[in-house]
């Protein structure tokens, strides 16, 4: 539309505008559209030419474990003393306490002495009769002999007297008697010499043998019993928690200390499924924890499950909960006891030149192993 204003036709162009603007974005869209299929079609070359890296480790995360073990006299008595506190390191064999031992020390000696007198028995038969012994039991029967000898000529004398009344009837028979007697304490004393000459029977110094036996194995028992009276530690740790005090009666069932078996310790971890080809038992491993940020501390694998399980809610992973797990003990030696019983840890396991059983995968040298 036009108009005629002072000799001079003036346009109306507020209708073409709108239509030049159609026009440019019919221009414009196949062109973004076209620009988005090549960037996608680049982006698709690009990743084809250039696969990701494989992965060089794999991260799991967990908490410190350790193990503790309840150390009790084994024996039954009052506590004289108690020589750790809590917090208090120990070594293996080092003397933790001991009982009251006045009747565990009395019931060793008096097995000892037993068996000292049941050597002295069994010496003595083995060793047979003493020369003295054996002299003494032929002046006995020399003199039995004599004895009787005298005896059968005092009979052989009232004998002759008898008949013709010398002597009496009655004295006759008393000579008689004691002709028996006599010969009786001469048989006695060839045997009482037989005997001496043989010494003691076989089944005599068996006896002696088991006897003393016997009393050997009831001084082997006392002593063990007196040795128990000591509380000894069992292996390297320390002292989480003194339960009793000197003057406490116990028993083997009662606990004294509770110790800390921290050296070696161990990150209690979760295993995704899709890693579990990957993982061996033996392969070396990082443990990281936020007190000792930066540092990282040499470990090994030491046991992976066998039944898989829902990853426990207290287990931070950057895998879906309700992700299937195994779970994985990695052990690091600690000496220095850095590494607390709770402490969240993220566990960095290698892949590459990581063939299980490695020098990391030797137990720690604190001898408790894993």
């Amino acid at each position: 539309m036009s108009q005629d204003v002072g000799g001079v036709v003036a346009r109306d162009t507020t209708a073409a505008k709108p239509a030049k603007a159609r026009s440019k974005r019919r221009i414009l869209l196949p062109a973004a559209l076209l620009l988005l299929l090549l960037a996608a079609a680049g982006a698709a070359y690009w990743r084809l030419s250039h696969p990701p890296a494989a992965a060089t480790s794999v991260t799991v995360f967990g908490t410190i474990d350790i193990r503790q073990t309840q150390i009790a006299f084994n024996d039954s008595d009052r506590i004289a003393h108690l020589y750790f506190h809590e917090g208090d390191r120990v070594t293996r064999g080092q003397l933790l306490g001991d009982l009251d031992e006045a009747r565990l020390k009395a019931n060793a000696d008096k097995a000892d002495a037993d068996v000292e007198a049941a050597d002295k028995t069994l010496t003595r038969l083995l060793d047979g009769s003493r020369p003295e012994e054996i002299a003494e039991a032929r002046a006995a029967l020399a003199a039995a002999v004599a004895t009787e000898a005298n005896a059968r000529i005092n009979l052989a004398r009232y004998n002759t007297l008898s008949p013709s009344g010398a002597e009496t009837k009655q004295n006759r028979d008393n000579a008689e008697q004691t002709l028996k007697v006599a010969t009786a304490n001469r048989e006695a004393a060839e045997q009482a010499l037989a005997l001496a000459l043989e010494g003691p029977r076989w089944e005599d110094i068996a006896v002696a043998r088991a006897q003393l036996a016997s009393a050997k194995a009831a001084a082997a028992y006392a002593h063990r019993q007196y040795e128990d009276a000591k509380l000894l530690a069992p292996a390297n740790g320390m002292i989480e928690d003194r339960i009793l005090e000197p003057g406490d009666m116990v028993t083997p069932q009662t606990p004294v200390y509770t110790l800390d078996l921290d050296d070696p310790v161990y990150a209690r971890a979760y295993l995704p499924e899709h890693e579990l080809g990957k993982i061996r038992t033996g392969m070396r491993a990082w443990i990281e924890t936020d007190a000792y940020p930066g540092e990282k501390f040499p470990a090994w694998i030491g046991f992976i499950a066998t039944t898989a399980e829902f990853t426990p809610k207290t287990v931070e992973t950057t895998d879906l909960r309700t992700a299937l797990v195994y779970r994985l003990h990695v052990y690091a030696c600690n000496p220095g006891g850095r590494l607390r019983l709770g402490a969240p840890v993220t566990v960095i396991i290698p892949l590459e030149d990581n063939a299980p059983g490695g020098q990391a995968a030797t137990p720690c040298e604190s001898g408790n192993g894993r």
